[in-house]
């Protein structure tokens, strides 16, 4: 959606508020929770935190300023939301059934597969031994794809704090890795 859809649909959302949420809804959830399932790993926590996630938005729908496109504004609230989470929970939990980072390999041979795993499962708890604040700004960078001005807006951050983040997330990521490959 658009920031002059956007205003439209609070407008919408005055008169309509349920029909209104189910739109964002059925547009952004998906990418919501493959957020969440980065930044946890676990899927029933991502679950929750998705959830979570937008409630948190429907109750602050109203106080929705479209300065920022509402996708946006859901990263913020999840990225938040996952923080909080794992704040809460202090556990790593990473499931391999559930991997969202998929290493491609040509020979699909049993041997293959099975390496496949073992090196996402290895990207994954790099990944997640990484602070919160790295672990999201990864994310958002490498896996959601968006840019430095999106990220900045998301994490509410300057656009050079994403930058220097993004770097030392990447040595940080990149020595654990080393570590364990």
């Amino acid at each position: 959606m658009k920031t002059s859809d956007d205003r439209h649909l609070i407008d919408l959302f005055k008169r309509d508020p349920r029909s209104v949420f189910k739109r964002i809804l059925e547009e952004y959830q998906d990418r919501i929770f493959n957020l969440c399932v980065y930044m946890l790993g676990s899927r029933e926590d991502s679950q929750d935190a998705a959830q979570d996630t937008f409630i948190k938005a429907f109750r602050s729908f109203m106080s929705f300023t479209p300065q920022a496109s509402i996708y946006t504004w859901l990263y913020r609230i999840a990225v938040n939301t996952c923080i909080d989470h794992k704040r809460k929970s202090r556990e790593i939990l990473i499931d391999d059934e559930t991997s969202m980072i998929e290493i491609a390999s040509l020979d699909p041979s049993p041997e293959k597969v099975s390496q496949s795993r073992e090196i996402t499962a290895i990207v994954q708890q790099a990944l997640a031994s990484l602070t919160p604040d790295f672990r999201a700004i990864i994310i958002l960078k490498e896996m959601e794809g968006l840019s430095y001005e999106e990220i900045s807006e998301v994490l509410q951050i300057s656009i050079g704090t994403v930058k220097s983040r993004i770097s030392r997330a990447r040595d940080e990521l990149r020595e654990r890795l080393r570590k364990k490959l």
